[in-house]
């Protein structure tokens, strides 16, 4: 088997926080793509799904909530409360 030379740009934030992800898990960036670049060759397509998540406008606010320290949901008395309260 031959090898071959590969440059790639990249964010240097991105590259550093994914060698010390791949460090984690035992692996350097060399052989994380390479797996990468298997795991494509043998799927025929990308070997995840790509798609751009965006929270909608009550997680965002639900998320700024915690963020601030603020409580999400008040105390409740019953179940019936708390269902109520989930449900409007």
């Amino acid at each position: 088997m031959s090898y071959v030379v590969m440059n790639i740009r990249m964010n240097r934030e991105v590259k550093k926080q994914a060698q010390d992800l791949f460090a984690n898990r035992g692996i350097n960036m060399t052989a994380a793509i390479n797996l990468f670049l298997q795991q494509t060759v043998r799927k025929g397509d990308l070997p995840f799904s790509v798609k751009e998540s965006k929270p909608n406008k009550k997680t965002l606010s639900a998320i700024q909530s915690v963020e601030k320290g603020k409580d999400l949901s008040p105390v409740f008395s019953s179940i019936d409360d708390a269902k109520e309260w989930l449900n409007a």
